[in-house]
């Protein structure tokens, strides 16, 4: 089973307080690049030496130049994430991502190209339900700059996110708890309160919490119930990347040139939030269940761990 792949690694306790400061300190190198850049646009402007909040103080760059910086600190703790796995824990990185005997990229694809589909889908009933909310951003070179960028470093962002939670944590958490329920829970948590920066959430309101929450468990359930990362991996990504390139907005995390800019002041969000959630996300583990025939969803998700 999956969690178990950490049973053959070295897997003392104090390895991971280690391997997370190798990932904060990955993490920390990978936002060098980004602050070079802030600290010399700075210089000389006293406007932009006042802004104090990180998102705003990335939106005095180029969109797609603040994105691909923002991305490098992903890819620093992506690298990070593996170093640790592979020198410190002794870990292949196939039994940090699946317990298949190798990686099944048709599971990856499978759920990027559905989750893919299905955003794509959200998004335009939004559009043209409520077509004065949005403008035509499209601008053809910065554009494909942006497809470049996003298409390169998104799924090293996504993956990042992935592998550290319901991949390391996950198994980490799931032989030191000795069950799954509690690495569940705990990476799903930590998943959503890791979001708390975000401007969203200063905009719309801590209730969007339960939608990061929400996903966390939703990945977590679904890389448990499928006893490997592929499907968390690929749904991660097409949500990021396809959102990246359809829309954006001067409040959301990711300032793109996308081909259309949300123009509607925000407001409190309320029920709505709980849509997707509730309803949504387990029409997604309704057909990935049947689609890789899951069974055993007692045991899978709150079953003991142990080392046979």
């Amino acid at each position: 089973m999956y969690i178990k792949q950490a049973f053959k690694i070295e897997n003392d306790w104090w390895l991971y307080i280690v391997g997370f400061l190798i990932v904060v300190v990955g993490i920390v190198l990978g936002q060098i690049p980004l602050t070079i850049a802030i600290v010399m646009e700075s210089l000389g402007n006293d406007s932009v030496a006042a802004i104090d909040d990180p998102y705003e103080l990335m939106g005095v760059l180029d969109s797609n130049l603040s994105l691909f910086l923002m991305l490098l600190t992903y890819a620093g703790g992506l690298v990070a994430v593996f170093f640790t796995v592979k020198f410190i824990h002794k870990q292949s990185l196939v039994s940090l991502t699946t317990s298949r005997e190798k990686i099944d990229w048709g599971r990856f694809w499978f759920a990027f190209i559905f989750w893919g589909a299905i955003t794509i889908g959200f998004i335009g009933v939004e559009y043209f339900s409520n077509p004065e909310n949005y403008e035509f951003n499209f601008q053809l070179v910065p554009f494909l700059i942006l497809v470049l960028i996003a298409a390169l470093l998104i799924p090293l962002q996504t993956s990042f996110e992935e592998y550290l939670f319901r991949g390391y944590w996950m198994q980490g958490l799931g032989i030191l708890a000795k069950n799954r329920w509690v690495p569940l829970v705990l990476t799903s948590v930590v998943f959503g309160a890791m979001h708390l920066a975000n401007p969203e959430i200063e905009k719309l309101g801590y209730i969007l919490l339960v939608h990061y929450i929400g996903t966390g468990f939703l990945l977590g359930i679904m890389t448990l119930m499928d006893e490997g990362l592929e499907l968390a991996l690929g749904f991660h990504a097409a949500n990021n990347l396809v959102a990246s390139l359809l829309i954006t907005a001067d409040w959301t995390a990711f300032q793109t040139n996308s081909i259309f800019k949300d123009i509607s002041e925000p407001t409190m969000a309320g029920f709505e939030v709980f849509i997707p959630v509730f309803i949504v996300y387990p029409v997604v583990l309704y057909v990935f269940s049947k689609k890789y025939n899951w069974s055993d969803w007692k045991e899978k998700l709150f079953g003991k761990v142990v080392n046979d």
